[in-house]
């Protein structure tokens, strides 16, 4: 690291210090330049003049106010253009306090809006050459007039061209910053969903066969002593059920390890392919289940679970809430650009407990379908029992709806 980037970082802390040493370097610049005089017999020569006290004292004056250029530019400017109006008019040749007007107006050019740069810069540029011109040595058109216009324009066309280019970089900053946020936002975004999604997910699973294995656990401790073969039966659904859970909680847990993208899953995801098998393992577990069904045709992955899971979920809670004796209908059935799921049950009033009921299984349903643009409503059937339907458009899912494609 350079001693001029060690020095940076204080500099900045301590501006007044770096304008102070500007206006000892600016001072040092003038003192020097006062004894040139640009009138020699052969041209400029140093050395053959000795500034006066007036245009000391000015010199002085116009670089010492530059400590405050920062704080005060526009008070700076005119304080150093008033000194340099002063020595232009009684100076024959004058000492160079235009410096300090030159660096005074940069410095308001650099910190201020562009409108306020032309009409101040063409205020400074007008009144210090008229007076040269008016006051200097003739002609009008000599050297020095010209250096005072044009370091005056170059000094308002350099702060402006900073104070632009502070502004571009201002803006490329915000930008990133904003992007970066943006991303921030996205990726909480990602995790929030993720999250919701397993959580559906485990849920479905747990719920789906935990309850089977509730019920077919109470068959078999009920019939245990007077039919002891029907209690194995239902002890080796409540194997096959624990079996199924422990798979597929597996396989969820597995793609939660996996640190980098998620390898094709080895088993197909659940869908309306093996229904036949959800509906089987309820009427199992003692649920009469009827289906109807229409169409048959293949659905998109993410459909064709949203569907699986729906089922899954509102025949779970029928399994859970409905009551003994309740019996179940799903219908499957293809209409238009959507697919149509109804499930009913025919649940007693006061044992059909598949409302809201502070469970997440509706929430779930719903949270699935309206991903992928559809609806969902269950409520209270007239006369008893509840209905679960599930509108799911096939059209949208096959032109690029993401679904969730494991369990």
């Amino acid at each position: 690291m350079t001693p001029v980037d060690r020095a940076r970082p204080w500099l900045r802390a301590h501006p007044l210090a770096l304008d102070a040493a500007l206006a000892l370097g600016v001072l040092l610049c003038m003192v020097i330049g006062s004894f040139a005089d640009p009138h020699g017999p052969n041209g400029p020569t140093f050395g053959t003049r000795t500034p006066g006290l007036r245009s000391l004292v000015l010199m002085t004056l116009g670089a010492a106010v530059l400590v405050l250029r920062r704080r005060r530019p526009m008070a700076v400017l005119a304080c150093t253009s008033a000194l340099t109006v002063v020595e232009l008019s009684f100076g024959a040749p004058p000492a160079p306090v235009a410096m300090s007007a030159v660096v005074a107006l940069y410095t308001v050019a650099a910190h201020t809006d562009r409108p306020t740069t032309y009409r101040v810069g063409v205020l400074t540029i007008v009144v210090l050459t008229g007076t040269a011109m008016l006051f200097g040595t003739p002609p009008w058109y000599s050297q020095e007039h010209v250096g005072i216009f044009a370091w005056t324009g170059m000094a308002a066309a350099a702060g402006d061209a900073v104070r632009s280019r502070r502004a571009f970089i201002d803006a490329i900053r915000e930008r990133a910053e904003r992007a970066e946020h943006g991303r921030e936002e996205e990726a909480r975004r990602r995790v929030a969903e993720e999250r919701l999604r397993i959580a559906r997910d485990l849920h479905d699973v747990v719920a789906h066969h935990i309850a089977l294995v509730n019920v077919q656990a109470g068959v078999a401790a009920h019939v245990m002593d007077k039919r002891p073969d029907q209690a194995k039966e239902a002890l080796a659904h409540v194997r096959e059920a624990s079996r199924s859970a422990l798979d597929e909680l597996r396989s969820t847990v597995g793609l939660l390890r996996q640190s980098g993208d998620p390898a094709a899953p080895t088993e197909p995801a659940p869908g309306l392919a093996v229904l036949d098998d959800l509906l089987g393992g309820f009427r199992r577990a003692g649920l009469p289940v009827e289906l109807a069904r229409s169409d048959d045709s293949p659905l998109p992955a993410s459909v064709d679970l949203a569907a699986y899971r729906v089922i899954q979920e509102a025949l779970t809670n029928v399994q859970k809430h409905a009551g003994p004796g309740a019996k179940a209908e799903v219908s499957v059935v293809r209409v238009g650009p959507n697919t149509e799921i109804t499930v009913i049950d025919n649940g007693t009033a006061a044992g059909d407990g598949n409302g809201d009921g502070g469970g997440h299984g509706l929430l779930g349903m719903r949270e699935r379908v309206t991903a992928l643009g559809g609806s969902c409503t269950a409520g209270p059937r007239y006369g008893g029992g509840f209905r679960v339907q599930a509108i799911l458009p096939v059209k949208a899912a096959e032109t690029g709806a993401t679904g969730e494609g494991t369990s």
